[in-house]
Formats: structure tokens, C-alpha cells, sequence
């Protein structure tokens, strides 16, 4: 019976392959027999491997040399303690999507997936190997499937964990990171510093989603959307398998619920609502901490993503 089951599998991975040449004829070195998904769930996303570039090797500058990021522009904030802290803009992840850094000693991906509004930060180590992350052009529940370059495994970029290839079922580490303005950040950290425009002469600011953010679906998804009541299209507040729509926050403001405290900080532009992002309209700034006040992993999500990826998760709605 085993050795049936195990050639009925090799059998669709084969059949999947051949039947979807454009997601399978740029990686010889994926091992699609090794997989935690199954395979007919990732779907293309447009572009091929590498036709949404990473960036490697960024550049920084301080924040009082920086003049073209409008103060509403969300930006992903990264402070490590005993670091100078770090934002990336937004605007360079609607081009590139990832940016492969290093902070303090270690190395970092810095995610941002438009189509779930997914941001997260990554530790880049898996065992005593340093892990290199690209674009591979596919999508997984509208979600962004990232690559390591090392092993060609494909990633699932909200949960960070490989689902194709050799390294399946590792998970990386998650590390806080958290979405505000630009206006926020370099009022608390004057003397930090800000991602440099990774091409100097690529015209960044510009928003190809227009709209998605009150759109009625999410693109390219044909999954079981959440409950009912619950708009797909809505923030949430992402802690572990439990979620916590922004509408809420911003009523309360405050909320001290399952070991995690809330707080709507400010307002920032939504980056999938105008064609140019500075003016988009008003989203909240979330901060998410522990009852010592540490700052705790979370994401900040579309809740058709959360009930994506999170089937069984809790939902904080009242």
C-alpha cells in the first residue's frame, strides 16, 4: 500500500510538472518530489524567476539626507537593540518585494508581499548556512513564494517556511518588525537610517494596485474566504494564529488581550490605494508588545490571508 501511495505521488508531481511547464522549466534544481503543499495550489503570478528582482547588498542613508519619501509613506521599521534602526520604504518593495540585509551581525529578509499586504523580517540562517531569498514569480493563496538561491526551495513568504525542494518544512525565524510613516520613524529615530533607492533611476512612489485595498476580492485568489462578516479586504493584526481586525483597534485604541497589548499609534498612507502611495488614504499604525512592553512578532495582513494560512486560527473581534 505505501509503495502505491508513494507512485501515485511521483506520478502527479510528474503529471504537474509536465502540465505547467512555465512554473517548473526555470528550476532544474527543485526537488518537486519534496513538498509540504500540494503542488496545483501555486499558481503563476506573471513574471518568471527573478522577473520581480530582490535586492542584495542595499544601501542606506541617514534620515536627514533623505527628500523624496513623502511623510505618509508606510515604511517597515527593524530595531535591534544595540543598532542604529533601520526603515525600508515601502514604495521599494512594490519593485523588488524583498531586500536581503544584514543587521548587527545578522542577516536579514525584509519581506513585503502587495497582493496579502504581508510584512515580515526574517533571520536568513538555517542551521550553519546563510540563506539568499529572490522572487519566483509564483503565487500560493495570493501570497508571494519566495526562492533561497542555495537549495532553489521555494518559501512561503507569510509564514516563512520552505513548502518545495530539499529544505521543506524548515521554518525561519520571524523577527519584530512593525508598518508605520516615514513621518513617524524619523521623528522618533533622527539619527537612524533609511533603504536607498536600489535603482537610482527607477521612478519609485507609484502604487500598480490601485485600489485593491476596498476592492471586493483579493487578486488571483480562489480560496475559502473568512467568516461571515468578516471583509476579506480588512486588516488584521496578525499575532501567532490569532487575528485582530484594525477596525477594532481603532475604536478601542488600546487592547490587552492573550499575553499582547495593541496599541493604534498614529496613522500612516495605505501603499494599495492611490496610484501614488504618499497619498493614499489613512491606515493605522499598530505597535504590538508584551505586558514588559517588548515589541512582539506579528504581521499586519488582509484577513483573507490570515483564514489562508491560518484555517484554524482564533479571531479577536470583540
Amino acid at each position: 500500500m505505501r509503495l502505491l501511495l508513494a507512485a501515485l505521488v511521483l506520478v502527479f508531481s510528474h503529471t504537474w510538472a509536465l502540465a505547467n511547464p512555465f512554473l517548473t522549466a526555470q528550476w532544474p534544481n527543485t526537488d518537486f518530489d519534496k513538498r509540504t503543499v500540494e503542488l496545483s495550489e501555486i499558481i503563476s503570478g506573471g513574471p518568471g524567476k527573478d522577473g520581480i528582482p530582490a535586492v542584495h547588498n542595499p544601501s542606506f542613508l541617514p534620515v536627514g539626507k533623505e527628500t523624496r519619501i513623502d511623510p505618509r509613506e508606510p515604511v517597515l521599521t527593524v530595531e535591534m537593540a544595540g543598532e542604529v534602526p533601520r526603515a525600508y520604504p515601502i514604495r521599494y518593495f512594490m519593485v523588488h518585494e524583498i531586500v536581503n540585509d544584514v543587521v548587527g551581525g545578522v542577516p536579514i529578509a525584509v519581506t513585503f508581499c502587495p497582493l496579502c499586504n504581508s510584512g515580515a523580517v526574517f533571520d536568513r540562517r538555517v542551521g550553519d548556512r546563510v540563506l539568499s531569498f529572490g522572487v519566483s514569480g509564483n503565487l500560493r493563496h495570493s501570497d508571494m513564494v519566495m526562492y533561497d538561491r542555495e537549495t532553489e526551495s521555494w518559501w512561503q513568504q507569510a509564514i516563512g517556511e520552505a513548502i518545495v525542494g530539499d529544505l521543506s518544512g524548515t521554518k525561519l525565524t520571524h523577527l519584530p518588525s512593525w508598518m508605520e510613516s516615514w513621518e513617524e520613524f524619523r521623528k522618533r529615530n533622527p539619527e537612524g537610517m533609511v533603504l536607498d533607492a536600489p535603482n537610482p533611476r527607477f521612478g519609485y512612489g507609484r502604487n500598480p494596485y490601485v485600489r485593491y485595498d476596498s476592492s471586493r476580492r483579493p487578486f488571483l485568489f480562489s480560496g475559502e474566504l473568512p467568516l461571515d462578516g468578516v471583509d476579506p479586504m480588512e486588516r488584521v493584526v496578525r499575532v501567532g494564529d490569532r487575528a485582530w481586525p484594525m477596525t477594532r483597534i481603532g475604536e478601542e485604541q488600546r487592547i490587552e488581550e492573550n499575553g499582547v497589548v495593541l496599541t493604534w499609534e498614529g496613522t500612516q498612507a495605505s501603499a494599495l490605494d492611490t496610484a501614488r502611495i504618499g497619498k493614499g488614504r489613512e491606515v493605522g499604525t499598530i505597535r504590538v508588545r508584551d505586558t514588559q512592553g517588548r515589541d512582539v512578532v506579528h504581521d499586519v495582513m488582509f484577513a483573507f490571508a490570515f483564514h489562508a494560512f491560518w484555517p484554524n486560527g482564533h479571531w479577536n473581534l470583540n
